[in-house]
């Protein structure tokens, strides 16, 4: 399959759109090639994986249940502020 060629402008500003491609892209400047992006081979997510997944998402969630959201944001805001303290 052939690379597709784009300038780095180009490619910087679209580089979502080309890291979803599954083609390669030539990157140049001035006509020169650079470098050339290969995407790898994306493995399709088995359904075990996403039995998996929400399994540990719904184990989060009863681990968290009862606990106070604005008790965990204040303190990991306080933890934030310590650290940031002894790195002085």
């Amino acid at each position: 399959m052939p690379a597709t060629k784009v300038g780095v402008r180009e490619f910087r500003e679209q580089i979502a759109r080309f890291l979803e491609s599954d083609a390669p892209v030539a990157v140049t400047r001035r006509g020169e090639t650079l470098g050339v992006y290969v995407p790898t081979p994306r493995r399709p997510v088995k359904s075990a994986d996403q039995a998996e997944i929400r399994a540990a998402a719904d184990r989060l969630a009863a681990a968290l249940s009862d606990e106070d959201e604005e008790q965990i944001v204040a303190e990991f805001k306080k933890a934030r502020r310590a650290g940031k303290a002894a790195a002085r």
